[in-house]
């Protein structure tokens, strides 16, 4: 059997996660989610980057535009967020996984605060 990649701090992230949740609730934009998760990861002394910014490289060339993750926990782990009423998707899916690649990091959770019940999803790229 294979090791559960960064085990412990995906348990601890989605825990931060579910706090935010249980005191905001739904119907907040994801900014204010963001904002929410920055106090709670600085209240928990947790290492994030907000808005981390990669460059996009082709044919080993810069491309002139970036992508900004939603977060990177820990050095190594991507955290989009989404604030939407249904499932997290495929196109969800595919623009972590496009983060991941482009970062160098192999773990990336989705995490939707617009359902009744926390949403997450754990990539490993």
């Amino acid at each position: 059997m294979s090791e559960f990649l960064f085990r412990q701090e995906t348990y601890e992230i989605i825990g931060l996660c579910m706090e935010v949740h249980r005191i905001l609730g739904t119907g907040f934009s994801e900014i204010v989610y963001k904002d929410a998760m920055t106090v709670e990861a600085r209240l928990r002394e947790f290492a994030i980057e907000r808005e981390k910014k990669f460059e996009i490289v082709y044919k080993e060339k810069i491309l002139p535009h970036n992508f900004f993750a939603d977060f990177v926990f820990f050095d190594e782990i991507i955290v989009e967020i989404k604030a939407i009423d249904k499932q997290i998707t495929d196109e969800h899916i595919a623009q972590t996984l496009n983060y991941l690649k482009i970062s160098g990091c192999r773990v990336g959770l989705i995490i939707n605060f617009g359902r009744k019940s926390l949403e997450h999803r754990r990539l490993i790229f």
